[in-house]
């Protein structure tokens, strides 16, 4: 037993290895090819990864993203005809798309030609946006910015190219304009006019990014040192989401327990262990074997999805607005599967070879194979709550959200199989299966609805659509809830629920809960802060008829505009950098802000300046920074703010409060998701009383 617990942590440290070493599916490499004359050409050069295709480029609509290049600025040069890839793509008919699309896989150059008519002021950017997917999933467009100029061609070459290009075109002046244009390149570099006007073009940009991201550079310096002097703990905190995440799935695998699917394989499956062997003791170490070869399936499983979504994408995945609609979709295909309308099934055909292998095996490996069939006979049930885990693991952001959340939901669902081989005993007082099963089923079909409205309602928030506004929500839900309540009453029944004779005790009560719950949200079409559901609802600021005026609301949403009045008023500033997904920030704003003794502080002693991360509304003009060494584009509000968030404090994350002067500089530690009304006082009066001081 002690060698086969050792044998399974190594694989767990081998899958986490594993799933480290996962990298990114197409990796670009652009460059400008300088052919010394003033015809050049751009070569974007893909290698994608052994699984995954690249789309080609003008795909019909209706499908995937094509693969497009943009060209954002041209400057001192004109294209040449279009991009042509260097070889024929694939074209297969999609399933999944129902339509016949092209793509490339392994690698792939595409060229765009063009002429340089002012080498001197050139100046080429843009991005190129893609899609890659695989047999079984797909990556969400991205996009890969470049940037070309004088330095990466050969200047003088290619005025001698322009020079004899014009001088076929004007043979008598031959002389005149080669002795001109040897005098230009023999002089130095200043002494050119054309590169004296370049580096002006060169520096006006730079000042016209400075100027685009903000008219105050100081404000934006960073103050990480200065943080980090008050013993900032934020800077250091373990991110507390991964509990919430693993305890999420550990929630969602006990569920699982109490569906038709697993419920009855509990007493089948430990009845198989203990008559497996006379030998009591080998068939409980076997029946545990079960239950962490349970854990290692689902723990893999998370981690696979980790690595293909990588953590890039996974932190885009809390408000794009494409994935939140897919979720919320999913979510309503996974509660019409519990309502009965159809199973969620996988091919018989998988379950029947893995329950061979397990016939045909000994051993630790026989036990791995039963565990398998375990989960692939019970996935009509545990599919949905293990999808819904996921899209809740996955929008947070956190890089092996996933694999936490599996792992919960494993713990959970091996511990009554281990528990009921200990004691077998125990078996006897089990219930036993029946229609109350379904019910569970279709309580929890009720309860993925009510979710999916969620994830729409964060779309709808980060893009500014106002089609979930708060009343809308909260009706849905009122609905969604009562409904709940009357079924649970037998009231309301689906096709497959069997005669109820009598209402049981454990379903009144739940009616009880449900109708009770329902009751609850009314008062919030009025404008009731509702804190039990502040982390699910959308904002009060949504809803149009709102007699409740104890919330706060920011003074200004533009960090700029806000330390410039705080400059005028000679106020402290207090940071809120928030995001319309954020669960966490909605819970401090209804239960630390709407606290009157907060309130006050908020809102006549500091300048309150809330800047939402994942705020989708366009810049009028993007804007290019260097972080890491690596120009990058901010082409959102959110991204902005983001930007600010990192390059500033050194930290991504949401809340996060930070009370600054005039300067832009700390006043004191700065403060993360914490509902303690008294220690959030003590914040803002650390930070009142350093500006007092100053």
């Amino acid at each position: 037993m002690k060698k086969t617990a050792i044998n399974i942590l190594f694989f767990f440290f081998a899958l986490f290895q594993l799933q480290a070493q996962i990298e990114t599916p197409v990796k670009w490499d652009i460059k400008l090819e300088d052919s010394k004359s003033s015809e050049k050409s751009i070569t974007f050069s893909a290698t994608i990864d052994k699984g995954w295709h690249l789309y080609d480029m003008n795909l019909p609509e209706g499908g995937p993203v094509s693969t497009s290049f943009t060209f954002t600025e041209l400057e001192g040069a004109e294209l040449t005809g279009n991009v042509v890839a260097d070889r024929q793509p694939a074209k297969i008919f999609d399933n999944n798309f129902q339509m016949e699309l092209s793509w490339y896989e392994n690698a792939v150059v595409f060229t765009q030609k063009l002429k340089v008519t002012d080498p001197n002021k050139l100046k080429i950017a843009g991005e190129v946006e893609y899609m890659v997917c695989n047999d079984e999933t797909c990556l969400p467009p991205e996009r890969e910015d470049f940037l070309f100029g004088k330095k990466d061609i050969d200047v003088n070459a290619t005025l001698a190219s322009l020079r004899d290009e014009k001088d076929s075109a004007t043979p008598k002046k031959e002389d005149t304009l080669i002795a001109q244009e040897e005098q230009k390149m023999t002089a130095s570099e200043e002494a050119i006019p054309a590169a004296v006007s370049f580096e002006k073009i060169e520096t006006t940009t730079t000042e016209e990014k400075g100027t685009a991201l903000t008219n105050s550079p100081s404000l934006w310096e960073p103050v990480i040192d200065e943080m980090k002097a008050f013993g900032d703990a934020t800077l250091k905190l373990t991110d507390t989401s991964w509990l919430f995440i693993f305890l999420s799935g550990f929630l969602g695998g006990l569920l699982a327990i109490l569906t038709p699917c697993v419920w009855p394989m509990i007493p089948m499956t430990v009845s198989f262990f203990l008559k497996r062997s006379k030998n009591r003791k080998k068939a409980i170490r076997d029946a545990v074997t079960y239950g962490l070869s349970i854990i290692v399936i689902y723990l893999a499983l998370g981690l696979l999805l980790t690595g293909i979504f990588g953590a890039g994408v996974l932190n885009d995945l809390s408000t794009n607005a494409i994935f939140n609609i897919l979720f919320f979709l999913l979510l309503i295909v996974f509660a019409i599967s519990f309502f009965g309308a159809f199973e969620i099934m996988l091919p018989a055909s998988w379950t029947n070879k893995l329950d061979s292998k397990a016939d045909s095996t000994s051993g630790i490996l026989s036990i791995f194979f039963m565990a398998f069939t375990l989960a692939l006979v019970s996935f009509s049930c545990t599919g949905p709550i293990i999808g819904t885990l996921i899209v809740q693991a996955a929008s947070m952001g956190k890089t092996i959200g996933p694999a936490i959340g599996m792992f919960g939901f494993a713990l959970a669902l091996s511990i009554p199989f281990s528990i009921f081989a200990i004691f077998p005993n125990l078996l006897q007082n089990m219930p036993k299966s029946g229609g109350w099963l379904n019910s569970v089923k279709v309580v929890l079909g009720f309860l993925e609805l009510a979710l999916a409205l969620k994830f729409l309602s964060v779309a709808d928030l980060a893009y500014g659509w106002r089609i979930l506004d708060r009343e809308v929500f909260l009706v849905l839900w009122i609905v969604i809830f009562a409904l709940l309540g009357f079924y649970l009453l037998g009231k309301l029944k689906f096709s497959h629920d069997s005669d109820i004779k009598h209402v049981s005790t454990p379903r009144l009560f739940l009616a009880i809960i449900s109708f009770s719950f329902s009751i609850y949200m009314v008062p919030g079409l009025w404008g009731a802060p509702l804190k039990a559901i502040s982390a699910f609802s959308p904002p009060l600021y949504t809803q149009d008829f709102n007699l409740y005026d104890n919330e706060v609301h920011a003074a200004f949403n533009d960090y700029d505009l806000g330390m410039a009045y705080a400059k005028q008023t000679n106020k402290p500033v207090l940071i809120d950098f928030s995001g319309y997904g954020c669960v966490n920030c909605r819970k401090m704003e209804a239960s630390v802000w709407t606290d009157p003794r907060v309130k006050q502080k908020l809102e006549t002693e500091f300048v309150l300046i809330t800047l939402m991360l994942d705020d989708k509304a366009k810049l009028k003009t993007p804007i290019t920074i260097t972080e890491n060494g690596k120009e990058k584009r901010l082409r959102t509000v959110g991204e902005k703010w983001s930007y600010l968030q990192r390059s500033k404090f050194g930290v991504n994350a949401m809340p996060f409060y930070v009370i600054l002067d005039h300067d832009g500089k700390p006043l004191a530690p700065s403060y993360a998701f914490d509902e303690n009304v008294t220690r959030y006082i003590q914040f803002l009066d650390s930070g009142l009383n350093q500006f007092k001081k100053q």
